[in-house]
């Protein structure tokens, strides 16, 4: 996962481009008009007074885990610097149907301009953590960590990330940079299991993880013979996943993918394997539903 610095310039990156789909629709723009002077354009919101003042409430509907008052804050703070926004619940928190997790205050126009764009991250990050915890209770008392994949919504990578990191998961790697993943395609470009591995050896930075996928039990003993150290394994089945675990005899960290499921994780973590990868993390989530009740002062 990123640091604390490159985390902030992604939340501002993640914000400033939701709010420009809601208030700075480039037709609007004129010609030869300075960046500084094209001001948000809210026109619903200036039925309102410019210097009203109001005040709002966050409420969640259901049980879930609060992530994403980071992205949340930067919404209203972006558009009012001087929005003070309390809140009752802490990063990572479980929160229950009825909670009111923040009380808003700040000018009336910036609320409710920033509203849709600061609810769609809390909703969407807070799915993310709240089925992360889930994988992870389902998988306690067991070795296996519960990973993250790639399959995540375009934009918003390191947001997701961090959800799963605060549901208690773990990432993967961020993206294509900063890890190697060696697939079917790869092994047959590159001549076989030993020579992909030996050029992935060759070709990685210090420190990188070098990660290679199999389909069989003949293909995990190929893996190992060449050096793996860490094997996804690729649709096994219960009875297979545990002969891999057997015949790895702790020689490779061993990762199961694919059909994992609320149903299924709990089976698969007693396997023995080290890692669970879901790609449901991040692409089959459903937002919490959360509704912001505001008043003016």
């Amino acid at each position: 996962m990123t640091n604390q610095h490159d985390l902030t310039a992604h939340i501002q990156a993640n914000v400033s481009a939701a709010l420009l789909e809601d208030l700075r629709p480039l037709s609007r723009k004129r010609h030869g008009e300075k960046a500084a002077e094209f001001q948000p354009l809210d026109i619903t919101a200036n039925l309102i007074p410019a210097e009203q003042n109001g005040s709002a409430t966050i409420i969640t509907r259901q049980d879930a885990v609060l992530c994403g008052r980071e992205w949340f804050d930067a919404c209203f703070q972006t558009l009012d610097p001087d929005c003070n926004i309390i809140w009752f619940a802490a990063e990572g928190d479980a929160i229950q149907a009825r909670d009111v997790l923040c009380e808003i205050h700040g000018n009336a126009r910036a609320m409710l301009s920033a509203e849709r764009a600061a609810l769609n991250f809390l909703q969407t990050l807070s799915a993310a953590a709240t089925v992360t915890r889930s994988y992870v209770e389902l998988a306690a008392g067991t070795r296996a960590k519960i990973l993250d994949t790639r399959k995540t919504l375009p934009g918003l990578r390191i947001a997701l990330k961090y959800a799963v990191k605060t549901g208690g998961g773990h990432n993967q790697r961020i993206g294509l940079f900063d890890g190697i993943l060696i697939k079917e395609n790869h092994i047959m470009a590159a001549g076989g299991i030993h020579a992909v591995l030996a050029e992935a050896r060759r070709i990685a930075p210090q420190g990188m993880s070098i990660q290679i996928e199999v389909e069989t039990l003949e293909q995990l003993s190929e893996a190992l013979d060449a050096g793996a150290k860490l094997i996804l394994l690729d649709n096994f089945d219960l009875a297979a996943m545990r002969a891999a675990v057997q015949l790895t005899a702790g020689r490779a960290e061993l990762e199961a993918s694919g059909g994992v499921n609320l149903s299924t994780v709990r089976a698969i973590a007693e396997t023995g394997v080290d890692r669970i990868s879901i790609g449901a993390l991040t692409k089959d989530i459903q937002a919490i539903d959360l509704s912001m009740r505001f008043k003016t002062l």
